[in-house]
């Protein structure tokens, strides 16, 4: 589970991701989806994702893109925050692989890690939304 607690109720509903390690926000609006339902959903059914969002599945450790419409970068991060695996451009309509390690798994719009600068072994990081 992300940070120092499991309950969900004290989580907002939207976090700003940071790559600790850079120094650089990734993105401004990240999602959370830490229920059984809100994980099985995750970007189904969406048309498209902007560059300053995205969805952080707690926990995970494997993803697909079914019943997606485009594709995703995934950052894989285990319980340290560090990540372990990046999929880049992941297509619509596929199966990730098991990703031992990570606890839970960031979907961004495809190409948004590279121009972040996201590396593996990079830690992240985020804040609450100031409003």
């Amino acid at each position: 589970m992300i940070g120092n607690t499991t309950a969900t109720a004290q989580w907002p509903a939207v976090v700003t991701l940071l790559n600790e390690t850079r120094g650089m926000v990734i993105a401004d609006r990240v999602y959370l989806a830490r229920s059984l339902w809100a994980r099985f959903r995750g970007l189904m059914g969406r048309a498209r994702l902007d560059d300053q969002e995205g969805l952080l599945i707690d926990p995970c450790s494997a993803i697909h893109t079914l019943w997606m419409r485009f594709p995703i970068d995934v950052l894989y991060v285990g319980g340290d925050h560090v990540v372990r695996h990046i999929d880049h451009g992941l297509r619509p309509w596929r199966i990730g692989a098991l990703r031992t390690g990570a606890a839970y798994v960031v979907e961004l719009n495809a190409g948004v890690a590279e121009r972040a600068g996201v590396r593996v072994g990079d830690r992240l990081g985020w804040r609450w939304p100031t409003t």
